[in-house]
């Protein structure tokens, strides 16, 4: 778009609005001399797809407010300027009336659904307190599981596409480095060979299974973090199949994203102790995935 009509928009500060309200920043791309392409980007540490294309679709409807051209969503998106890191899906959203002058980013989002941005349909509301049509959940939850597109705490249970096997564990004197007065909990996880599932990268197809140690303090929190990795092995979080990441080798059980302290000793770098906030990180990448 326009370099003047970008900066224009924001006179009532209703792109400031759109900023607060999905938590992102607009980054200007400068393109022809006068002109510039707008790309949201989510300020969370793991990116937000759902955010960062629900912010273009409301600065594409508050653009759509501020000119006189009946032009449909899809046009706009073709001349306007905006980058939009998705399709559009052909769904009720197309379809749905929007209010008379349009939804922004600057509605109460009593009104409209934080996804399409449109009047609601069949309105569904979260614990969270956050509200969606349920076609734009569903797909939400299809896309991303059971988490709240806009916090991104879990409504739900998530389960991974982790294959069957054991998790056990024993309990021996020592000391785990950086904690003293206690002892140290061995975790073995054991995961045979077997066949893909439709759940996996190549059904039908064999993996390799594996045998991996993991060490935690036996004291009250490392106590704590147990029964939570129990949990996630139970809801098959903990492992997936995949590319090794030591070798390279395909169709692999490999760890997923909870991440385990596989040595006792060389600190952080060699996946050991000491590391002073290593229970409270992976507490917080349980919780993540609504286990705590």
């Amino acid at each position: 778009m326009e370099e003047k009509t970008w900066k224009a928009l924001d006179v009532d500060g209703k792109i400031t609005k759109i900023k607060e309200k999905f938590d992102v920043d607009f980054q200007e791309v400068r393109r022809d001399g006068s002109k510039v392409q707008v790309k949201a980007s989510y300020k969370g540490p793991e990116g937000n797809p759902f955010m960062d294309n629900n912010a273009v679709r409301a600065l594409l409807r508050l653009y759509q407010k501020s000119i006189t051209s009946p032009l449909n969503l899809t046009q706009l998106q073709g001349a306007s300027g905006f980058r939009d890191s998705t399709t559009m899906h052909e769904d009720e959203s197309e379809k749905r009336p929007v209010p008379e002058g349009g939804a922004t980013g600057g509605d109460s989002t009593e009104e409209n659904c934080p996804i399409c941005l449109s009047p609601f349909t069949d309105k569904k509301s979260l614990n969270c307190k956050h509200e969606f049509c349920n076609l734009c959940l569903q797909q939400a939850k299809e896309s991303n599981g059971p988490i709240c597109p806009v916090c991104r705490k879990v409504f739900g249970i998530i389960q991974g596409d982790q294959p069957d096997g054991r998790m056990t564990w024993t309990r021996s004197s020592g000391q785990v480095p950086g904690f003293s007065n206690c002892g140290i909990i061995t975790i073995t996880y054991s995961i045979p060979n077997g066949t893909q599932t439709e759940k996996h990268p190549k059904p039908g197809h064999w993996y390799t299974g594996t045998t991996r140690m993991a060490y935690l303090p036996d004291n009250k929190e490392g106590n704590e973090v147990l029964k939570l990795l129990k949990k996630a092995f139970d809801q098959k979080l903990i492992f997936t199949i995949g590319a090794s990441r030591t070798t390279g080798y395909e169709n692999q059980v490999t760890w997923n994203d909870i991440h385990h302290k596989t040595s006792l000793y060389g600190g952080p770098d060699s996946y050991g102790y000491p590391d002073p906030t290593y229970l409270s990180r992976v507490r917080e990448e349980l919780k993540a995935k609504g286990i705590e």
